[in-house]
């Protein structure tokens, strides 16, 4: 993993990491250079670690409480270190199996889940994507990053994943920005299929659908796409990779922020008059 991550998140965790160190470093009473002397490395490194600038391995943390007579904190700064590392996962790394198998990894998560919160600022929500909406999203996603082309295995996997909507015991309040009915993909046919579906979405006993409408004063301003799982973990997906989080006070903000978008959201009558004006647009 890179020192510096593009999820203000996963920095956050290593800043967070950073700081705890400085903390035991600073009740042993010894200095930056000390520490060195002790671990056997430079000065410049305990200022890297310490400032947040280099990623520890499990190694330099065992060094460093070590060194600091807290050799006790070294196994939940190593679990707290291997979580950072597993916020941010490169895509590159997530889809050199392909799209279909991507589709299939979070499986047993969305069957353990029984409460989904959903925020979509850029694209309908898998959940609810019809067949030719997912092909258009995959195909372009393939071909953005020059992926094999298993567009179509993955699509079948994705409709059999987001079958779950329909079972009993669970719940989905989605989210959507009013842009994202607006956003063409796969040309007016395949809107007009995928808009009419939506419309069809919200007799589903297990789902709450708002539309934040694209005129609307906003008390909280339109942010990433994310999925809350359980009201435990958050996964959102930013251009370059995926990241997940697990950190209780990360997740609260998230659910902070979901229920601010939550109150700008129409439902109803006035949501699905937001979906018909989109798909008489199409026209």
């Amino acid at each position: 993993m890179p020192p510096t991550s593009p999820s203000s998140s996963v920095q956050a965790a290593r800043e967070a990491l950073a700081a705890r160190l400085r903390e035991i470093r600073l009740d042993a009473g010894i200095t930056k250079r000390e520490l060195a002397a002790r671990c056997e490395w430079s000065e410049a490194k305990s200022s890297r670690i310490e400032n947040a600038r280099t990623a520890p391995s499990d190694d330099d943390l065992r060094a460093w409480c070590r060194a600091c007579d807290a050799a006790d904190h070294a196994p939940a700064l190593v679990a707290a270190n291997r979580q950072a590392d597993s916020m941010y996962v490169q895509w590159k790394r997530l889809q050199r199996t392909g799209l279909k198998q991507l589709q299939k990894a979070n499986l047993p998560l969305f069957e353990r889940t029984k409460n989904f919160k959903v925020y979509c600022s850029n694209v309908i929500p898998g959940f609810l994507q019809t067949p030719g909406y997912a092909t258009a999203l995959l195909r372009a996603i393939a071909t953005f990053r020059g992926l094999p082309d298993d567009v179509a295995d993955a699509v079948t996997a994705r409709m059999d994943r987001s079958s779950i909507i329909r079972e009993s015991g669970r719940t989905f309040a989605i989210l959507l920005e009013e842009t994202v009915l607006r956003y063409r993909l796969g040309g007016a046919g395949v809107m007009a299929g995928q808009l009419g579906s939506l419309l069809s979405s919200m007799d589903l006993a297990s789902v709450s659908l708002g539309i934040i409408p694209a005129g609307v004063e906003r008390t909280m301003w339109p942010i990433e796409s994310f999925t809350v799982f359980d009201d435990k973990r958050v996964d959102h997906e930013p251009l370059s990779a995926s990241v997940k989080i697990e950190a209780p006070d990360e997740v609260v903000q998230y659910l902070k922020a979901f229920a601010e978008l939550h109150r700008q959201a129409v439902y109803g009558a006035e949501a699905r008059a937001l979906i018909v004006k989109a798909i008489d647009a199409l026209h």
